[in-house]
């Protein structure tokens, strides 16, 4: 466990999207042992007043908000404490690049892209909770990763638990990596009832408390299909040797499964300070205020699997994960698209997964589905993805 010390040096941190819960989170573990850390930038894309807040409480040296129409108010809070306002994309990318030993990559959707494959340019320890440079990038950012010689830690529980379950004494013995699912607020619900579910309903995580996006992604299993893809690149495993099991309970996070029959849990209370706390700390530990697990008095942990019947969307995704060639790119950019809808009323529940099967099968036939190579590509896909979504969408 790591301790607060007077003779190390602090490890010095920035994090990209603060104001989000992974950010806010990350800032709590900092809070408790200051000691340990030196805040260098905080990020945020539109809520200057949060950003100002957390870059005074945390004597952050710089402070960037990624929407510039909110850079007044910024410099306007920042005014006489010396930490440097700045705004706009290019700025967040600036941010990413200055000099530290950890970076938090926590900025929701592909606007994370950007910076956090600037921040891989250092050869520092990156601490990723963004799905989208995996989902949207994945071979273009892990070659960055590896020429940069950048450490690269999952953020999620579940691909935090995964690395914890891994022995490097014997990649060869690897057989399967499989991760948890909730089963999100309508594992119980039948086909008609999940028909008419409406934004309040999906909102409402059983275990976790996440952003709006990722709650929604919950629900329709989304999550779950992101999450395979980004452990193919992660763990460099095949599509064949990735599964998902459903665990209402929350608590194992993760079983990696050898070729011996030792399958290997990885087990925590359901809370995003656990996986924040071990990137951080990495390769020690350090304490968490995180309930401590009672297994007598959860007293059963259950499993079952997905119904994909019920819940499309993950068998969408790992569809995607096997096409390749660009496909879990449009997969994530019509999924965004499609989020977004839902979450303002404009489309059911059910047409979320559809929207997102329509974008790659019309960009399939369009011979658009090319693996991105740069950002330029990638981001090019992106649009072009939101582009079809938005007609799918405008056509139901």
């Amino acid at each position: 466990m790591r301790q607060p010390s007077k003779t190390a040096s602090p490890i010095r941190l920035t994090v990209l999207g603060a104001t989000g819960s992974v950010g806010q989170s990350t800032l709590d573990l900092i809070a408790r042992t200051p000691d340990d850390f030196e805040i260098v930038a905080l990020t945020a894309q539109c809520n200057a007043d949060e950003l100002a807040t957390l870059a005074i409480r945390h004597r952050a040296r710089v402070a960037v908000i990624g929407d510039d129409a909110h850079y007044q108010a910024l410099k306007e809070r920042l005014a006489g404490t010396g930490i440097i306002a700045m705004s706009g994309r290019d700025s967040l990318v600036a941010a990413a690049q200055i000099p530290v030993d950890c970076v938090m990559a926590a900025i929701v959707g592909v606007a994370g892209l950007a910076p956090t494959l600037a921040a891989t340019q250092q050869g520092c320890r990156i601490a990723l909770a963004n799905k989208e440079c995996l989902v949207s990038a994945g071979p273009m950012f892990m070659r960055a990763v590896r020429d940069h010689g950048a450490t690269l830690l999952p953020v999620d529980s579940e691909h935090s638990g995964v690395l914890q379950a891994l022995s490097a004494h014997s990649p060869d013995m690897l057989d399967k990596i499989t991760i948890t699912a909730s089963g999100g607020p309508f594992r119980t619900w039948n086909v008609t009832r999940i028909a008419a579910a409406n934004p309040e309903d999906a909102l409402k995580h059983p275990n976790w408390v996440m952003g709006r996006k990722i709650t929604i992604d919950s629900a329709t299993l989304m999550n779950k299909g992101l999450e395979l893809i980004e452990a193919q690149h992660l763990f460099g495993v095949t599509p064949d040797q990735l599964d998902v099991l459903v665990h209402p309970q929350s608590v194992i996070h993760a079983l990696v499964s050898y070729k011996d029959g030792s399958v290997l849990a990885q087990m925590a209370s359901p809370d995003m300070r656990t996986p924040i706390a071990l990137a951080l700390a990495w390769p020690q530990r350090m304490a968490a205020p995180t309930k401590p697990l009672d297994l007598a008095e959860i007293g059963a942990l259950t499993f079952e699997r997905p119904d994909e019947t019920k819940f499309p969307a993950l068998r969408i995704a790992k569809a995607a994960m096997r096409m390749g060639e660009g496909a879990t790119t449009a997969l994530n950019a019509a999924n965004e698209v499609a989020v977004d809808a839902f979450l303002a009323k404009r489309l059911k529940f059910p047409h979320i997964a559809q929207i997102a099967e329509q974008t790659i099968e019309s960009l399939l036939r369009g011979g658009s589905l090319k693996e991105p190579h740069n950002l330029e590509t990638a981001l090019a896909l992106d649009q072009e993805a939101r582009n079809q979504a938005q007609d799918h969408l405008a056509a139901l």
